[in-house]
């Protein structure tokens, strides 16, 4: 299937492929671009609501300072 893209860079996406993906006005897709210069089109399927429960409560409450000082290491670990 082909689409053409507009002059302001927009292109609409088949109906035959809006079908298959389940997508409607309103939502949103990803861009995927891989290394061979391929792009894959992927609904953004999960809202937030939908990620609750995804990750254990702690043990214990953390504090925001526990938190920035956590990311704060793992970041430095990264450089």
């Amino acid at each position: 299937m082909q689409a053409t893209i507009t002059a302001k860079g927009q292109v609409t996406v088949p109906k035959p492929i809006r079908d298959r993906l389940k997508l409607k006005p309103g939502d949103r897709v990803d861009f995927v671009l891989d290394s061979a210069d391929e792009v894959r089109v992927v609904p953004v399927t999960a809202s937030v609501r939908q990620l609750k429960g995804m990750v254990p409560k702690p043990r214990k409450p953390v504090t925001i300072e526990q938190m920035d000082d956590a990311i704060a290491r793992a970041y430095a670990l990264r450089r």
